[in-house]
């Protein structure tokens, strides 16, 4: 199949855009742009050798991921971490719609679902370093996986509920551990187990306790250390 000089033009201009991105977003979730820092178009597109227009895309995607925020007439900012407040907030509503999920998933699994779990679960990679770069597949690895388990469940509007929260960028920018991968992915097994399995209650227990450690195990202490 031959690919047609407009679709090559469009196609470089997408891997630009989404090169862009990436950068951007690897800048965010590394505090190289520090949070609340405002964001400057022109210096980006220096810096990236390129024109505005694929850094005002990357950060329209941005916004919408809750990364920036767009200041009428000034422009862009990296958003503020998540505050003590919101972190909790966050957690109540992860804490009243998760385990529910996974409740309703292990009393509807069938076959497919349960390919579809093992699968996603296949493709978690450990850590290679506490930076974005070390970190970026198990990030996606773990929104996946709970957006997977929010559709499993029969839920559209709780699978949309969740995707909205775009948490897992918000808890992975707000502190990240080398040791916090391997008991991610044991805990992320425990949950498949128990759904595969057919067993409501054990699901739902396995993912309350999965969210309870991340909450008060692994995270809450970014708080109190200030």
């Amino acid at each position: 199949m031959t690919v047609e000089p407009q679709d090559r033009r469009l196609l470089r201009r997408q891997m630009l855009a989404d090169d862009v991105y990436e950068a951007i977003k690897t800048m965010l979730m590394d505090h190289a742009i520090v949070p609340g820092a405002r964001i400057s178009i022109d210096g980006l597109a220096r810096d990236f050798q390129v024109s505005s227009t694929p850094v005002r895309e990357a950060l329209a995607r941005l916004e919408s991921e809750g990364l920036a925020d767009k200041e009428p007439l000034k422009g862009y900012r990296a958003t503020p971490l998540l505050s003590r407040e919101e972190f909790d907030d966050l957690y109540r509503f992860r804490l009243l719609l998760e385990p529910w999920a996974a409740r309703r998933a292990a009393e509807l699994v069938d076959d497919i679902g349960r390919d579809r779990l093992r699968a996603e679960l296949a493709t978690a990679v450990e850590p290679t370093s506490a930076d974005y770069a070390g970190y970026k597949s198990l990030t996606a690895h773990d929104n996946r996986f709970h957006t997977l388990i929010a559709g499993l469940s029969g839920s559209e509007q709780v699978r949309l509920a969740f995707q909205r929260t775009h948490c897992h960028l918000h808890i992975f920018r707000l502190h990240y551990d080398r040791d916090t991968g391997p008991e991610v992915l044991v805990e992320h097994r425990q949950i498949v187990e128990a759904i595969a399995s057919g067993d409501p209650a054990a699901a739902e227990a396995a993912m309350t306790k999965h969210l309870d450690n991340s909450m008060s195990l692994r995270l809450r202490k970014v708080y109190e250390q200030h």
